[in-house]
């Protein structure tokens, strides 16, 4: 038995699962690693910054790679976007916002575009934009999202969606999924593969800080929580809908509440954050992971992670399989 799905097929991949985009942490690296391994590595241009996508670009050496954007941040600036596109990347991921202004763009140049959505609503919106994969991502995810659905209930509705009014459009599940049992419950509700942050964020080969990692792995999914502190004081103008899902630490429980006071604090609040920031204090500095950090022991290369994620998967639908098999029945005496 292996993993071949719609989305193994499409991508001609070997695994179902594609590395989330994380700003600033899926670099050309991790990308290329989880390419090599068999998935669809993905890097994370994020914000925009069309040298950083260039150094990243240069270290994903020559890998088959895609690239995924904050959507509302190209409407200021789309030079990234194009830096990408010239690249004729495996396909271009869109989260958070309208993704009609640059779908046409995308599938014009004849690349797969890949939409990640929060709601239902969104879903539909997404579809009507033409995405080629959709990526429901529950709330349980680190770093941006909303906290509206859980994955395990937001992906079998928005399946059903998809079965009824775009059956070509491959769905894909993402927040929480850090093993292979994650995987194969996607897969059992519908999904045709995971699109994985917050396990990978926690490899060798991400652009983190190994102090991050240790905290990380010392903590659970109890001690994150979704707040917009961290934005207010990085300056980051994200819609209201948005938050980010931390680790909780001294900064983010001093001001998660408390975030008018915090924009009236900001210049000793920012030059503090900053500070921590250069020091590697992450008791003030943010730390964007999902609550599935709590299951992850270790930080691996993306490759075993990739590996080993699928072959488990693979074995939990294998004995799913063979017990749902009626038991032999004795020959007639």
């Amino acid at each position: 038995m292996t993993l071949t799905t719609r989305l193994t097929e499409y991508f001609g991949i070997e695994h179902p699962i594609l590395s989330a985009p994380m700003a600033l942490a899926s670099g050309g690296r991790l990308a290329a690693a989880v390419t090599g391994a068999g998935g669809l590595g993905l890097i994370g241009g994020g914000y925009g910054d069309p040298s950083w996508l260039r150094t990243q670009i240069t270290e994903a050496t020559g890998a088959r790679v895609g690239y995924g954007f904050i959507t509302w941040r190209l409407t200021s600036g789309s030079e990234a976007l194009d830096l990408a596109l010239a690249h004729r990347p495996a396909a271009v991921m869109l989260s958070f916002g309208d993704l009609h202004p640059f779908a046409d763009r995308i599938r014009g140049a004849g690349v797969p575009l890949i939409g990640q959505i929060q709601t239902v609503a969104q879903a539909r919106r997404a579809l009507q934009a033409g995405v080629d994969v959709l990526v429901a991502q529950g709330g349980e995810a680190g770093g941006h999202g909303m906290s509206a659905r859980s994955t395990f209930t937001l992906l079998p509705e928005v399946a059903d969606l998809v079965a009824a009014h775009a059956p070509e459009t491959l769905v894909v599940a993402a927040g929480g999924v850090v093993d292979g049992r994650g995987l194969a419950a996607a897969l059992m509700l519908g999904a045709d593969g995971v699109l994985v942050g917050t396990r990978l964020w926690a490899s060798r080969e991400a652009l983190v800080s190994p102090r991050a990692q240790r905290r990380a792995l010392d903590a659970g999914g109890d001690d994150t929580y979704r707040t917009g502190v961290y934005d207010i004081v990085r300056g980051l103008d994200w819609p209201a809908e948005y938050t980010a899902r931390a680790l909780r630490n001294s900064f983010g429980d001093t001001w998660h509440g408390r975030e008018t006071e915090l924009r009236g604090a900001l210049g000793e609040a920012v030059a503090d954050y900053q500070r921590a920031v250069a020091d590697e204090d992450f008791d003030t500095a943010a730390v964007l992971v999902g609550e599935g950090v709590g299951q992850i022991g270790m930080v691996r290369s993306a490759a075993d992670i990739v590996e080993d994620m699928a072959a488990d998967a693979e074995r939990i639908l294998r004995r799913a399989v063979t017990s749902a098999r009626p038991a032999p029945t004795a020959p007639p005496a």
